[in-house]
């Protein structure tokens, strides 16, 4: 094998060679890449660029090629092959490859159930009043929700994520925003929130209905809302109210959660794609536990309920998972995956979530209230 001394790299492409870009169009069948790159083949052009797709069975295939000397020939033989294919050819002649679009590279993905055509119109607004280009779009999923990437480039990204958030606030489609590249690729570990994120349900008050304590639940969540009480102190007061009530009742409440629609494709999909998947949670893991076991989760950390004599007794064990403590799990379940911060993902929905949230590599506003639509990064 040569050494890398020995090794010589091929010329630089001359941005102002001839250039021509090929775009066929038409009913997509087996053969019609074949016969256009053997037609090129012929003449001994070298291809530049290439990308082809297929959206309901019709093809869109566009080549950027160098023609050589035998230009004419080349064209002549392309629109024969597409005549021969039935379908749409178009030869523009040029120079140069694409301009090149190496700063204010960003993905963004929309995702909405259904995707409507205002929510893309609403992203491309945003892209293009920031003076960006989108390269690429791609479907990602179809269904239970719809979900695109674009590709954009020449962006302020942290300025075109503020912007798009706010699109995001006034079409009900979520949008995320993240730098491109390498970094976005590899193992991650993505943390999830449960109640009102991974599930649509608050757990604390499923319990209550059995307890017959709604109201007084709903009264302590006010106090802690107008800021007379810490998420700690709050939690002890609901859980409180629940003494008495037999743990049998949290198998009930365990088969009454619903989770939020596309969450079960989502553990999944991140599954396949190697990524660790953990449920941080202010809640309760007794009925935590069950769904990360039937979702294949990595990770769980919960507070516990103390029970005595087949009872709840209206106190948890252990430390309190609070907005601290949440953060303080994200940083442990990396430490035991062995990855740095920056390759964590967090979702959440509250305030609770914000230290969590701001702590990751990447935060998620899931179904958000204000306060931290505003902080996180998407």
């Amino acid at each position: 094998m040569p050494s890398p001394e020995t090794l010589s790299l091929p010329p630089q492409p001359d941005p102002s060679a001839r250039t021509l870009l090929v775009a066929l169009t038409g009913r997509d069948r087996p053969g019609v890449t074949s016969a256009v790159f053997e037609a090129a083949s012929t003449v001994g052009a070298d291809v530049l660029d290439v990308e082809q797709v297929v959206v309901r069975g019709h093809l869109t295939l566009s080549v950027l090629l160098t023609p050589g000397p035998d230009e004419n020939v080349l064209t002549d033989r392309l629109t024969r092959a597409g005549e021969a294919l039935g379908m749409t050819v178009d030869l523009v002649a040029g120079r140069g490859d694409n301009a090149r679009r190496r700063t204010g590279r960003a993905a963004v993905v929309a995702m909405a159930s259904p995707l409507r055509t205002h929510h893309v119109a609403a992203v491309a607004n945003a892209v293009a009043a920031h003076g960006a280009n989108i390269d690429r779009i791609r479907r990602l999923s179809r269904w239970p929700v719809t979900t695109v990437e674009l590709d954009v480039s020449g962006a302020d990204v942290p300025r075109l994520r503020r912007d798009l958030g706010l699109v995001s606030a006034e079409t009900g489609c979520d949008i995320a925003v993240a730098p491109a590249g390498l970094a976005r690729r590899g193992q991650r570990l993505v943390v999830m929130d449960v109640d009102s994120t991974l599930i649509q349900d608050e757990v604390i008050e499923l319990i209550a209905e059995h307890a017959g304590t709604v109201d007084e639940v709903a009264a302590v969540t006010e106090r802690a809302m107008q800021g007379e009480l810490d998420f700690a102190e709050s939690l002890h007061a609901r859980v409180a109210t629940l003494e008495g009530l037999p743990v049998a009742v949290l198998e009930d409440v365990r088969a009454s959660v619903r989770l939020t629609p596309g969450a079960r494709t989502l553990v999944r999909t991140l599954k396949s794609l190697g990524f660790t998947v953990a449920l941080v949670s202010g809640g309760f893991a007794e009925v935590v536990e069950p769904i990360a076991a039937e979702l294949g989760v990595d990770h769980v950390r919960a507070n516990h309920l103390e029970v005595r004599d087949g009872r709840l007794t209206g106190r948890v064990v252990g430390e309190v998972v609070d907005r601290p403590g949440k953060a303080a799990a994200l940083r442990e379940f990396a430490a035991l995956e062995g990855l740095p911060l920056s390759r964590t993902v967090a979702i959440g929905d509250g305030a609770n979530d914000l230290d969590m949230l701001g702590a990751a590599g990447l935060g998620v506003a899931f179904n958000a209230k204000p306060v931290v639509r505003e902080q996180a990064d998407t």
